[in-house]
């Protein structure tokens, strides 16, 4: 063990020594006088015990990530209940599947972003199997200036009432989204091209991009896709089965 190892340990260990590490037995066993123990003397009681229980590292560390995890899975709860009016009702997200379900699936996505693309067929299943979800789009586009002209031209094709099947198409294609592609696809789609050309510079897209950028940092969101069901969120491809069991669990709430 090394001087390095050896602070690192004790700072470790000196942390949780009012805790578990060393039973009263032991302390007592350590300072069979009954007067005080030294810093020095605690310091090498600690050291000895590690030596001889080196497991008491790895048990101390993750006891120690196990609740930094529990403390930010409740502060994303406490995030996701207060931003509720923004994930489900922004005028700028587009809506599909039923209207007035019951339970509404937002995702965070990104194009161009593969796990996207792996993602996208699940919640489209969820959507033919079940009608009485609400899926709520939030363009998230972090893998750049692409994906951000992707994200604007599916907003853009929300107006002509399109944007469910250009979405789907979207993420559906293996092809680079320039924007001749973007173009091809949404002729494809049925969009009017000319009109969607036009649209791509209205500045509300990007606007809405930025609340999504902003809401996503404010839950903790740095990747796609993100699915969020009621306070639930869960990073990540998902299949059909994890979210019918996401809605299943906010239906009986």
């Amino acid at each position: 063990m090394n001087q390095g190892s050896d602070r690192l340990l004790l700072s470790l260990l000196l942390a949780f020594t009012t805790c578990t590490l060393l039973s009263p037995l032991e302390v007592q066993a350590a300072d069979q006088t009954g007067e005080a123990v030294t810093k020095e003397a605690l310091e090498r009681m600690i050291e000895q015990y590690i030596r001889s229980h080196p497991e008491v590292i790895e048990q101390s560390l993750q006891s120690l990530e196990n609740k930094r995890a529990a403390e930010e899975q409740q502060r994303q709860r406490a995030a996701l209940a207060a931003h509720q009016q923004e994930l489900l009702n922004d005028p700028g997200s587009p809506v599909s599947g039923n209207p007035a379900g019951d339970v509404t699936v937002v995702e965070f996505f990104d194009y161009r972003c593969g796990y996207c693309k792996k993602a996208a067929s699940a919640l489209t299943q969820l959507q033919q199997s079940d009608a009485r979800v609400r899926v709520v789009y939030k363009d998230f586009p972090i893998l750049g200036e692409t994906s951000e002209l992707a994200a604007k031209a599916a907003l853009a094709s929300n107006l002509q009432g399109k944007h469910r099947a250009f979405h789907e198409a979207l993420l559906a294609t293996k092809d680079d989204l320039t924007k001749e592609q973007l173009f091809h696809i949404a002729q494809d789609t049925g969009l009017d091209v000319t009109r969607l050309d036009r649209d791509l510079s209205r500045p509300e897209w990007q606007s809405t991009i930025e609340r999504n950028r902003i809401l996503a940092k404010t839950l903790g969101i740095s990747g796609t896709p993100a699915f969020i069901v009621g306070n639930d969120l869960v990073p990540g491809a998902v299949d059909l089965k994890t979210l019918q069991e996401l809605v299943a669990h906010k239906r009986k709430q």
